[in-house]
């Protein structure tokens, strides 16, 4: 089944900023893709550690208090995800099907090809017996939407916003977790990760170029934000307030 829509991408060149920021800079993707624009894809990582609420997540770490954490809430489903030694990716385009599966599977397909590449083969999990008792924590347990090493970690956590055809999917690529702050937080360890042989400047080319071959092969160009789009951004980051 073929995915893609047939326009090329926009590429937002990686951005690092506040919390509130960076989900104002998701929300707006999709506003623009709504608006007639293309589909986009982005990187970005967080200026100071972040923990990241579901849309209807009603329970959350009251550590959070604390630590030198913001809080903000996505506009996606899911528990809480602490942005501090990851890689996070957003992407926006119009799915020609509304199976949900099926289209987990497409977009997590480049980063699975990405993470092949250094030597991390990651598959889709299933949900644990035990998440009932981690229920704040999004890396408590996979699902269908998430991928795990073959040792059973879970390495990216992704969530979706539908908004009528247009899909709206981010999700974090743990690297270094750190594990003092999250054990602070969700009272377990983070999931046992090894090191990837790539530093963060070559990891995010390896994750465009996989995109580019599995994502967006009708081209994936690169636009960073104008003021005025800046300027809707900035507008938009009130909605992320808990």
């Amino acid at each position: 089944m073929r995915l893609n829509a047939a326009l090329p991408w926009r590429w937002v060149p990686p951005i690092t900023a506040p919390a509130a920021t960076q989900m104002a800079l998701d929300r707006w993707m999709l506003q623009q893709l709504l608006a007639g624009g293309p589909p986009m894809l982005r990187l970005y990582r967080w200026s100071v550690p972040a923990l990241s609420l579901g849309r209807h997540q009603q329970r959350w770490p009251a550590a959070w208090r604390e630590e030198a954490v913001e809080l903000v809430r996505r506009p996606s489903g899911g528990r809480a995800v602490l942005h501090a030694g990851e890689l996070t990716y957003a992407l926006v385009f119009r799915p020609p099907t509304r199976d949900r599966k099926a289209v987990y599977r497409h977009c997590c397909q480049w980063l699975q090809q990405a993470l092949a590449q250094a030597g991390e083969p990651l598959h889709f999990g299933q949900a644990s017996p035990t998440a009932a008792a981690q229920r704040s924590s999004c890396f408590a347990t996979a699902t269908a939407a998430d991928l795990v090493t073959a040792r059973g970690a879970k390495r990216i956590g992704s969530a979706q916003l539908w908004h009528g055809p247009a899909l709206l999917q981010h999700g974090s690529l743990l690297l270094d977790p750190p594990a003092a702050l999250w054990q602070r937080l969700f009272q377990v360890d983070p999931p046992a990760l090894a090191p990837l042989p790539w530093g963060p400047e070559q990891l995010e080319q390896q994750l465009r170029q996989a995109a580019e071959e599995h994502l967006c092969p009708e081209g994936l160009i690169a636009q960073p934000l104008s003021p005025e789009e800046w300027a809707a951004v900035r507008a938009l980051e009130p909605l992320g307030c808990v």
